[in-house]
């Protein structure tokens, strides 16, 4: 073996072993935002928005299905092929186990997709996400060696993840819907603020984590470009495909593609802070999940818009 092998490997092998920095008064900045997030996101919700699921039963199935049941798998998948290091795969897993993320419905509007399947996705997505999350992560990772032996050295606290979400998703999410109840009006004006502010408080969650942690993430980050950006495609694809599958119409289609692929990575990386001491190669992955599904959701809603606006032309 050659030098350059040898010292390749060294830096391969400590990627696992490697914890980010992020202060408790970090990590209760990032809950609080992903609250206010949430909060934001259900200004719009009502208790219409979960009767969609009776509304367009197929499209809500087909949407909780692709998120919680086939991009989970799939991303075993990508994992069993392409092997990559035990810490990046459980990064990979945790984005998929996430429910969508709170700026998927803004990208479905811009792609012309069916944005009441879009919103009522997102607040079941939320719901389900209490008890799938972990469930998701902890069947997938169990399945798979190299993170099943990780989470046995870690010891991860379930029930812990559970409050977690509950706090950071349900709480937030019951609030807003109640404070729309009460106050109409007033929802609607704040919404638009708290909608496109929670695309900037997000990208405001990555870089404080990145900042943190530039040295780590300068000397790492090549090595989850590959892997975030195939298992980004694929989740895009599997849902606009299994939307084609079940015969759904072109909107819908869309929709779920974005439900999707634009995953939750801020919840990722809170739990991954919270319960994974900020596991290095976890929380790269996450990271740049948070920033590139920012550019691959702009770039392929742009796309469906420009077709959209194009057949319409003509």
């Amino acid at each position: 073996m050659t030098r350059k092998a040898y010292l390749a490997g060294l830096e391969m092998e400590s990627i696992d072993n490697i914890t980010l920095n992020f202060s408790d008064q970090n990590i209760f900045l990032l809950n609080i935002s992903l609250g206010i997030i949430m909060f934001g996101v259900s200004l719009k919700l009502t208790p219409d928005d979960f009767k969609m699921v009776l509304a367009n039963p197929l499209g809500t199935f087909v949407g909780v299905l692709s998120q919680f049941v086939v991009l989970p798998i799939l991303t075993f998948i990508i994992i069993w092929i392409l092997e990559p290091r035990p810490s990046f795969a459980l990064g990979m897993m945790m984005v998929a186990a996430c429910p969508g993320g709170n700026i998927s419905n803004f990208f479905s509007a811009l792609a012309k997709g069916n944005i009441a399947l879009s919103v009522s996705l997102t607040a079941i997505s939320s719901v389900l996400a209490i008890f799938m999350t972990p469930i998701n992560l902890a069947f997938w990772a169990g399945m798979y060696e190299p993170t099943s032996q990780l989470l046995t050295d870690i010891s991860l606290d379930y029930w812990g993840v559970f409050e977690t979400i509950v706090i950071i998703l349900g709480i937030p999410l019951i609030l807003g819907m109640t404070f729309r109840h009460k106050f109409p009006k007033l929802s609607e004006k704040l919404h638009p603020y708290m909608h496109y502010g929670s695309i900037l408080t997000f990208a405001a969650i990555v870089i404080l984590a990145f900042t943190a942690n530039i040295d780590i993430f300068l000397n790492y980050i090549y090595l989850v470009v590959f892997l975030v950006f195939v298992h980004n495609a694929v989740a895009l694809l599997s849902g606009y495909q299994l939307g084609k599958l079940f015969k759904l119409n072109e909107p819908d289609r869309r929709s779920l593609a974005i439900e999707t692929g634009i995953q939750n990575s801020g919840l990722g990386l809170v739990l991954i802070f919270a319960f994974f001491d900020g596991l290095g190669g976890m929380a790269i992955v996450a990271a740049w999940w948070g920033i590139w599904h920012i550019v691959a959701g702009m770039s392929v809603s742009y796309f469906w818009n420009y077709r959209v606006s194009t057949v319409t032309a003509k």
